[in-house]
This record gives C-alpha cells, sequence and structure tokens, in this order.
C-alpha cells in the first residue's frame, strides 16, 4: 500500500473518512465537547464544520503516515518545507535545544522533514506504543531520517548515551497528564488544565533554548514547518512561566488552525482541585 501513489490512497482516505464520520462517529461526541469549550461563541454548524475538516485531516494523517514506510527522503522534502534558520544560530552557541510541539497534523511527516534539516543529532519523546507490532512499525518510520527516539517512561536511561554532547530534543507537550496533581495547571481556553512538568523542568534545569513548533497545511498532503524562539534563558524563568508560554502559543495556532489539532484526544478529562499547584493566570 505504500508504493501506491499518494493519489491513489487518497480515495481510501476519502472512504475511511466516511466510516469514521458519518458511519460510525468515531469519538465525535469529545470533538464537539472540546470544541464547545474552545470556542463556545461558536454557533453549532461551525463546530460541526470544524469537526468535519478534523475527520478529514484525521485520516488523511494515517493514509500519509503509511506512504512515509517507503517516501524517499526528496518525496519528504517536497511534502513539508519550513525555515530553520533560527534553530541553527542558536545551535552554533554550543547548547543543546528544546523544541516543544503538539498534535498538530501532521506531526509523523513533520518529524521526518525536521531531522535532515536540523544543525546536529534529533532526539524524539515519545509514548511507546502496546500493540507490539505497531511499534516495531512506528518506530521504523520515526527514525527512518536520522530521529533517536527516546520512551518518556525511560526518559533516565535512554538520555545516558547522550550526555555530555550537544543534541535537540522534541516533545509533543500537550498530552493530558496522567498525575493530575504533579501537573502545572494553566488556564487553557478559558479553562485550568493540566500540563506536564516534565519538559519545563528539564529545560530550566539544562537552561535550553526553547522553541515553538508548529505546522500549516497548503494543501493535501503538503505542510510547513514554523518555528518561534521561546526563550534562551529558560533557567532564568520562573516556575510555571515556560509551560504558560508554551501553552499561549498552542491556544493561538489551534484558534486560527482549529481543523488541524487533535480534538479527538480528550484534553479536559481533569478538573483542578484546591489541593493542586495554583492556576497559573
Amino acid at each position: 500500500m505504500s508504493l501506491l501513489p499518494l493519489r491513489v490512497l487518497y480515495l481510501l482516505s476519502d472512504f475511511i473518512y466516511f466510516i469514521v464520520y458519518k458511519v460510525f462517529g468515531y469519538r465525535k461526541k469529545v470533538v464537539l465537547q472540546n470544541l464547545s469549550i474552545a470556542f463556545p461563541h461558536k454557533t453549532q454548524a461551525e463546530k460541526e464544520a470544524i469537526a468535519r475538516k478534523f475527520y478529514r485531516n484525521f485520516t488523511d494523517n494515517f493514509i500519509e503516515t503509511i506512504k512515509f514506510i517507503s517516501a524517499s527522503q526528496s518525496y519528504i522534502k517536497r511534502h513539508c518545507d519550513g525555515d530553520f534558520s533560527l534553530v541553527h544560530e542558536v545551535y552554533k552557541q554550543g547548547r543543546s535545544i528544546q523544541v516543544l510541539a503538539g498534535h498538530n497534523f501532521n506531526w509523523e511527516l513533520v518529524n521526518l522533514a525536521v531531522a535532515p534539516s536540523m544543525p546536529g543529532k534529533v532526539l524524539a519523546v515519545y509514548l511507546p506504543l502496546n500493540n507490539a507490532a505497531f511499534e516495531r512499525l512506528f518506530r521504523y518510520i520515526r527514525m527512518r531520517f536520522g530521529t533517536m527516539l527516546i520512551a518518556a517512561k525511560r526518559m533516565k536511561e535512554d538520555m545516558l548515551p547522550h550526555r555530555g554532547t550537544q543534541y535537540i530534543i522534541g516533545l509533543v507537550a500537550d498530552q493530558s497528564p496522567g498525575v493530575p496533581h504533579r501537573a502545572h495547571w494553566v488556564q487553557f481556553f478559558g479553562r485550568p488544565t493540566g500540563f506536564l512538568k516534565g519538559p519545563e523542568n528539564a529545560a530550566r534545569r539544562n537552561n535550553y533554548p526553547v522553541f515553538f513548533i508548529y505546522f500549516t497545511k497548503r494543501k493535501r498532503g503538503f505542510y510547513t514547518a514554523h518555528v518561534e524562539l521561546l526563550t534562551d534563558n529558560a533557567h532564568g524563568l520562573p516556575e510555571g512561566q515556560l509551560t504558560k508560554m508554551y501553552v499561549n502559543y498552542l491556544e493561538q495556532v489551534m484558534t486560527e488552525h482549529p481543523e488541524l489539532w487533535l480534538w479527538s484526544h480528550r484534553r479536559w478529562k481533569h478538573e483542578w482541585k484546591p489541593d493542586y499547584d495554583k492556576v497559573i493566570e
């Protein structure tokens, strides 16, 4: 299937979209609930229009990932571009760099495109899949063009070979925290929302320059990566400030391009409690 032209694979994507959205309504209730939280002033028709676009991008993301099993590096470069010159400039200072992303389509493509464009080795933190066969497949896809994977549950062990070296480490940092009382709680679309402390703690401890990366879709199958410097002095920021800066960027991008975020993810499944950390405004 991966050897088929993308235009043929998109026919399969259209069929899957029909089944997932029209027939089964996969997580449609979650999607619309999330959209209602994020955009309370939008009409029901507007939210459903975003949902339809989301599901098309959702199925395209899956189908495009199949293509990445066999796609050449030149193919990847044609389908995803971006200006990474600022990362190169900061990397010349001899410092390791942290790059924060969100679940923004198509993150698998951007991972493949970014690694060869970076000035040094790229480490990507990921959550291993429970299914062994899919875990092997996605590790193969993600590592094809030089990305080195760091399992989130084995961070200390997997980072040992890279201690004392210069690297660029990327994290998708908008997951819902597994342990809510240990999270940073930040106002996100007007609602207290838990975010993992790990990315900020690592950035402050190592004084990483921190970049935010997001992706826009030029047309079907073609994306552009955008990088912006959040801070070059993470150690000097008050606790929670870096997470707040990341959340602000994420909210801005999601507002401008709502159809490109993973709305089927239950981002607001936890509620803030008085014994948690104070909500960062």
